[in-house]
């Protein structure tokens, strides 16, 4: 127990240093590291089931950065049925990572990364039930969520004709900025499409105003929707 305690510390406390110095609210978006995120889970209950796999890459400075790119495949022990729906093979799966073999990758390749991701959500309640699990403490990173920010441009006016949010799915948004839907539903698939649907909602963010961090991580209160 004493050398599992140790451990414990010495993630949580790396994974704390990242974080002496950060990104401020009022940072300038193109100082910032993104990292678009997507994880493929056996199930929707972030406690009960496990990420089969991570895939993120890097956004900075308004380009998507290939070199800034991580995956990783998760040895999935239960719920191993769902692992299919996700195009990987259950030896595919007995093959890959121990869980905290890849999460404590993940955390090193993410650092104080801003994390991006459309439904972020789960993705991030899956990562900090992980983290949770081996070392007790979760995720300190910023989160942006496409959907919001999507939500607050159409507020805005950005995108004539469209007032209801189910035309803001990730679908919907590659639909609507000509993003070809390649490697949809596999985790660097996804990361790779989020990015470019990010990117386009980051050109019209800057146009109406949206120059800052906070203002891209503004999440949005379902209230605003009805206004």
């Amino acid at each position: 127990m004493v050398e599992q305690s140790v451990t414990e510390q010495a993630v949580a406390l790396r994974h704390r240093k990242y974080f002496e110095k950060t990104w401020d609210d009022d940072a300038p978006i193109d100082s910032v590291r993104f990292v678009v995120l997507d994880c493929e889970t056996t199930g929707l209950n972030p406690i009960s089931d496990r990420i089969i796999t991570i895939g993120a890459v890097g956004v900075h400075r308004g380009e998507i950065l290939i070199a800034d790119s991580f995956e990783a495949l998760i040895k999935i022990t239960r719920n191993s049925g769902s692992v299919t729906v996700h195009g990987v093979t259950r030896d595919e799966s007995r093959g890959g990572m121990d869980e905290p073999q890849a999460l404590e990758a993940f955390l090193d390749y993410l650092k104080d990364g801003v994390v991006v991701g459309h439904h972020i959500g789960h993705d991030i309640a899956s990562l900090d039930a992980g983290y949770e699990r081996h070392w007790g403490f979760r995720l300190s990173n910023l989160c942006l969520d496409t959907m919001y920010l999507a939500l607050h441009l159409q507020k805005a006016g950005a995108f004539s004709g469209r007032k209801a949010q189910h035309e803001f799915t990730l679908d919907a948004l590659c639909s609507l900025f000509s993003v070809p839907p390649h490697g949809r539903h596999t985790a660097a698939g996804d990361a790779f499409l989020t990015a470019q649907v990010f990117l386009r909602l980051r050109s019209l963010a800057l146009r109406h105003g949206r120059d800052r961090l906070d203002k891209f991580c503004e999440p949005f209160e379902q209230t605003e929707q009805a206004e």
